[in-house]
């Protein structure tokens, strides 16, 4: 629970970290780039509603940097540590004949390519099955 309320407090003091980087450094470069002011005074009035979609190129600058950052220093080396220490098994493709000691075949055959013979059927566990008649339960 303590970890939870650390990642939270962490992770809202970085996305304002990340709000300024954007507004302090982010949006002047690239208002310098196409001779504007900052993106904050861009906005459209319609009918008497103003628009601010400068505050909203804002928010989405701050939005892809947090994921690049999330993805590239957090996701990626996970992914990586867990393919390095708990690799996956790959599935066997064929299994041993309990006859002939054959290793080639197929999962699905029901009978030996080499010894022609038939596989016993697979074991089905069969599932407990309880009835309860008046609180007294009986196991079939």
């Amino acid at each position: 629970m303590v970890s939870l309320a650390v990642a939270v407090v962490v992770g809202t003091a970085f996305t304002a970290l990340v709000n300024s980087f954007v507004k302090c450094w982010i949006t002047p470069f690239i208002a310098i780039i196409f001779r504007g002011g900052d993106f904050k005074d861009l906005t459209f009035q319609i009918n008497g509603s103003i628009f601010a979609y400068g505050e909203f190129i804002n928010v989405l600058l701050t939005f892809i940097i947090i994921c690049c950052v999330l993805y590239f220093l957090v996701v990626l080396p996970m992914n990586t540590l867990v393919e390095t220490y708990f690799p996956e098994e790959p599935k066997p493709k064929t299994k041993k004949c309990p006859f002939c000691g054959s290793e080639k075949i197929f999962l699905k055959a029901t009978k030996c390519p080499y010894c022609c013979s038939e596989f016993p059927p697979e074991k089905v566990q069969e599932e407990e099955i309880k009835v309860v008649v008046d609180n007294i339960v009986f196991n079939k």
